[in-house]
């Protein structure tokens, strides 16, 4: 008996603190708004616990804590077969600080931003509704940041979706992305429109604000990841690569000329890349997509180019150009060979 009950504390302690404290809290508010649904609260008066962005406006702290708010068991259930597990995992790669930092900013930004894309169409539309009836919450955006952050550890890691579809990590996220668009474009705005918040904030994060602990160039602490492989353009299909482009290199110019992302410790020599922290299977997986992409570029370039002339067994070029006998037709005279006039002068001798 005394294992059997040992055994949920030794799991639990397993976790890491971060995971730990999300899961927990994900648990307990929950639970809080079950219970208050169920004794006749209206969701309008729960503006303290989630987003309504005309009455949270008074309680900011909704921009953190509505995320741990599941209103169906059912969201509550999928929530918890997906984000402890993948924070455990990223929680060993970066530690406590850097899971929590990176879990705040994508839940945090992506509700500003969804606040004041409701306040900007209330201003335009004047429907009411959009303020008080559209109520934010679940892990949504954290669940693309976690698919996002998985892209950049692991992208040519397969997985087998419900037993049957099977996928690389990379190609997660734009179809989570591509579903929110869907549910946005048939009505349901609220709370799917944080998906491609999420998306576009952990993105940012990871590409140019994460520190990167244990790494240091130029003297000072490493940020994000610049790698080619992680690029902006890297998330759409080839033929929009060059407006996405133009408008990423725009866009980042821009944040560079008024500082607004750290520029000074990115290794130029490396194009930027940095080893990832998490040991040899995250590096392996890396170069592994950096080297299927090089060997595409040079089969694509192959093909393109003429073959190489033919060599002879002694490794000389082997000319294909007509001989004279074929653009003449007076022939050649004979040269005798050397061996044989040798042989003529020691007779005569």
């Amino acid at each position: 008996m005394a294992i059997l009950s040992s055994a949920p504390l030794q799991f639990v302690a397993s976790i890491p603190l971060a995971t730990r404290v999300i899961t927990a809290a994900t648990i307990v508010l929950s639970l809080v708004y079950y219970f208050l649904r169920w004794s006749g609260n209206e969701v309008t008066s729960l503006s303290w616990l989630v987003l309504l962005p005309g009455s949270s406006i008074f309680y900011p702290w909704t921009l953190l804590t509505s995320a741990f708010v599941e209103t169906t068991v059912v969201e509550l259930a999928f929530t918890l077969i997906t984000i402890p597990p993948s924070l455990r995992y990223l929680e060993r790669l970066w530690g406590a600080m850097e899971t929590a930092k990176f879990v705040a900013v994508t839940i945090i930004v992506s509700n500003i931003i969804a606040f004041g894309l409701n306040w900007l169409e209330y201003i335009v539309l004047g429907y009411p509704s959009l303020l008080y009836e559209q109520a934010y919450h679940g892990q949504m955006a954290l669940q693309i940041g976690v698919l996002v952050a998985f892209t950049q550890i692991i992208p040519e890691h397969q997985v087998q979706l419900f037993g049957v579809f099977k996928a690389r990590v990379k190609t997660l996220p734009m179809a989570y992305v591509t579903f929110s668009t869907v549910m946005c474009i048939i009505g349901f705005q609220c709370p799917f429109i944080v998906i491609q918040f999420g998306w576009l904030v952990s993105y940012i994060w990871l590409r140019f604000y994460k520190k990167n602990s244990g790494e240091t160039l130029s003297g000072g602490p490493a940020y994000g990841d610049r790698s080619e492989t992680f690029a902006f353009v890297s998330w759409f299909p080839p033929f929009i690569h060059t407006p996405i482009t133009l408008l990423a290199n725009t866009a980042y110019s821009l944040a560079s000329k008024f500082h607004l992302i750290p520029t000074g410790n990115v290794d130029v020599e490396a194009g930027g890349y940095s080893q990832l922290p998490g040991g040899a299977r995250a590096e392996a997986e890396r170069r592994r997509a950096m080297a299927l992409k090089a060997l595409d570029q040079r089969v694509a370039s192959g093909a393109s180019s003429p073959a190489p002339p033919p060599r002879a067994a002694n490794g000389s070029v082997t000319s294909t150009r007509p001989g004279p006998s074929s653009l003449s037709e007076t022939p050649t005279p004979a040269v005798p060979s050397t061996d044989a006039s040798s042989k003529d002068s020691l007779n005569s001798a």
